[in-house]
């Protein structure tokens, strides 16, 4: 299903090669890399997306803040999440941002505070729905050479 998913034109713009993706995801499922959480979300009882949560500390390391130089610039028990929904028909309905939101404020009830997701900057509409659901450009942050938009959940700004 993931794979599926990972293979359509929406997923394909903003997300790797499928093959690679569901490598890295199998990893976590297995244990192989307990850094990252997987989930699948569902809508109205059936799967409509997929959504991780990823420890900084890990990636905090020479390796990752080459191309990553933002890492070094957050927290060390910071936290990122990434997400995308599975059929490109649900884009741009608000789904993305609520389930987002939820996401964020159970991870906020779980005790952490440094929330970020990395968006590029290009993809408007993802920058747009994490607006929606309380995340902000964290200024200052360098980017570095992915050009990602660094954004920082504020529980407090999400809009209606």
């Amino acid at each position: 299903m993931l794979g599926e998913w990972m293979a359509r034109p929406h997923w394909q713009e903003w997300w790797g090669e499928p093959q690679t993706e569901l490598g890295y995801i199998s990893d976590m499922i297995e244990g192989r890399d307990p850094t990252c959480r997987p989930y699948l979300f569902l809508l109205g009882g059936e799967p409509a997306g997929y959504i991780q949560v990823w420890q900084v500390a890990p990636h905090q390391t020479p390796e990752w803040a080459g191309d990553n130089p933002w890492l070094m610039e957050l927290p060390a028990d910071a936290v990122g999440v990434d997400l995308s929904l599975a059929d490109g028909a649900s884009l741009s309905r608000g789904i993305g941002s609520a389930v987002l939101r939820r996401f964020a404020e159970d991870l906020t009830a779980q005790g952490h505070r440094t929330i970020i997701i990395d968006p590029d900057p290009g993809n408007a509409r993802a920058v747009a729905a994490y607006r929606k659901a309380g995340f902000r450009p964290l200024p200052g942050v360098t980017a570095g050479a992915d050009k990602a938009l660094i954004m920082q959940f504020h529980p407090d700004m999400a809009l209606q």
